[in-house]
């Protein structure tokens, strides 16, 4: 399969901010947000080239693939990754 083209709903990207925020502010660093998105990333780049590897989930069209204590739900097509909740 080809390499999908990424897109964000603006729920999940308030949601991320949302997560980086609270643990910026709570250990007083950038550190862990930082190391956070690395691992969102990667698992991104993972997905947009084998998408199918999340587990389903008891939404219609929707994956979950997780991140330790996260997780990132998703949809796909032919063509788009959509990440839809973190």
């Amino acid at each position: 399969m080809a390499r999908l083209k990424l897109f964000w709903t603006e729920t999940v990207v308030k949601q991320r901010n949302y997560v980086f925020s609270y643990w910026n502010e709570r250990n007083g660093s950038t550190s862990y947000s930082k190391k956070l998105n690395r691992k969102i990333n990667q698992r991104i780049s993972l997905l947009k080239v084998y998408p199918e590897i999340g587990k389903k989930s008891s939404f219609k069209d929707v994956r979950i693939a997780s991140l330790g204590h996260y997780c990132l739900l998703y949809k796909f097509d032919n063509t788009r990754l959509i990440i839809v909740g973190f």
